[in-house]
């Protein structure tokens, strides 16, 4: 390489320096991905009174130390650049500076993604265990409840067949006395017919002879009817005949 000494950093040093930065960063992905897909495994394992995700400080300062070290190796690529375009670039000092930014831009992204990826299964295991929570409370309340509602509806059902049985022995209790009072009342009939038989020549006697009676006075009042009317139809004849139209003598 033509770029050897000057004044400040040289393409040496600098490489040395991002190629150290490169490989910490490498080992720190590498337990920062462990981190980020560790912490569920062990949440399997934990007690419900235990975080779903663990100690979420450890991955926060490593990813806080993690993204220092992608700074500085930032710069490092930043300097190189400003170096290689302060000399004579060969294809060389392009391919390897490419190189580098390849491998940050490589580094970021899997930071990202394992970042993003910690941050939705934290939020998963958050909801599952809300979730579980819930159903847990859920269990403890409606186990309580169902016995509770258990115990009330065999409360109504034997106050329902209290009340069904008090009403069929009133119901038995009318009866009975509608029977009884229908009985007096039978008897009491019957004594009246009995009565009544007795007693029914002299009735039978009794009408007969108001009927005749009322025969006698129908009769006898036809008669006097009839006679009337004779006697005006005679006497209606015999005016006209007096009354009749005379010969004119003059």
């Amino acid at each position: 390489m033509s770029a050897a000494t000057t004044a400040g950093p040289t393409w040496e040093g600098l490489r040395k320096e991002a190629r150290q930065l490169e490989n910490e960063i490498d080992l720190k992905l590498v337990g920062f991905s462990k981190l980020g897909t560790g912490l569920s495994a062990n949440v399997k394992s934990d007690s419900d009174n235990a975080p779903l995700l663990g100690p979420d400080h450890v991955f926060e300062s490593m990813a806080l130390e993690i993204e220092s070290l992608l700074e500085k190796l930032s710069n490092l690529n930043d300097q190189m650049a400003e170096f290689s375009s302060a000399q004579t670039p060969s294809a060389a000092l392009l391919h390897t500076l490419q190189r580098h930014r390849e491998i940050l831009q490589d580094y970021k992204q899997e930071f990202r993604k394992t970042q993003a990826n910690f941050t939705a299964r934290r939020e998963r295991e958050d909801l599952l265990k809300s979730v579980r929570k819930d159903i847990d409370n859920f269990k403890t309340s409606s186990g309580l409840n169902r016995r509770m509602d258990f115990y009330l509806k065999e409360n109504d059902h034997i106050r329902n067949s209290d009340r069904l049985l008090d009403d069929q022995i009133s119901i038995a209790v009318e009866t009975r006395d509608n029977l009884v009072a229908q009985r007096v009342n039978f008897k009491r009939l019957q004594t009246r017919f009995n009565d009544l038989s007795n007693r029914f020549p002299l009735i039978n006697s009794l009408l007969q002879r108001v009927n005749l009676r009322k025969r006698r006075d129908s009769l006898i009042l036809g008669l006097v009817i009839g006679g009337c009317m004779v006697l005006l139809l005679l006497y209606a004849f015999r005016v006209n005949g007096s009354t009749g139209v005379q010969p004119n003598l003059q």
